[in-house]
């Protein structure tokens, strides 16, 4: 797993907030363990993910996949946001202690949900068919930076890591 990603997701929780005038919004709760997703989507021309942002009362592991999904799927038409996997989420994480392998799942369970609404709006007329319209171009992604080394490692080579 990577902790230097995981502290990061967790101090600056990137999309961490409610969304007001959502297109979409779905809402899951875990009575495994009493945590609840929201997960908000502005969708616009091509159904593209404008913006997506997500509430949760979970934990840093709650929340860290959260923010993950976030960054997925901000960007990606809906067809390709739903797209994602537990997988690609674990990947992204480098993998999840085996006690928490199931947070992808939960929050890909509260993504799901926002394009099933998101879908029944647009078959009541709700909110206008964004996959009929032209998308705007997309970026491309520019090349994020290498990773930072460690930071401090003890005689055995093993990283240290500063939690604040």
């Amino acid at each position: 797993m990577d902790f230097a990603k995981f502290q990061k997701l967790v101090e600056e929780r990137p999309g961490f907030r409610t969304m007001e005038n959502p297109t979409a919004s779905g809402e899951y709760f875990s009575d495994s363990c009493g945590d609840m997703y929201n997960v908000f989507l502005k969708v616009g021309p091509g159904a593209i993910v404008e913006d997506i942002t997500y509430f949760t009362t979970g934990c840093g592991f709650g929340t860290a996949t959260c923010s993950l999904v976030t960054e997925m799927a901000r960007g990606k038409t809906i067809a390709e946001a739903e797209a994602i996997s537990e997988q690609d989420i674990m990947d992204a994480l480098g993998g999840y202690p085996e006690k928490k392998k199931d947070y992808p799942g939960r929050t890909l369970e509260a993504l799901r949900i926002a394009i099933a609404d998101y879908r029944a709006k647009v078959a009541s007329g709700e909110v206008p068919d964004f996959s009929a319209m032209p998308a705007a171009p997309r970026p491309q992604p520019a090349p994020g930076p290498a990773p930072a080394a460690p930071s401090a490692s003890d005689a055995d080579g093993k990283t240290l890591i500063k939690l604040h």
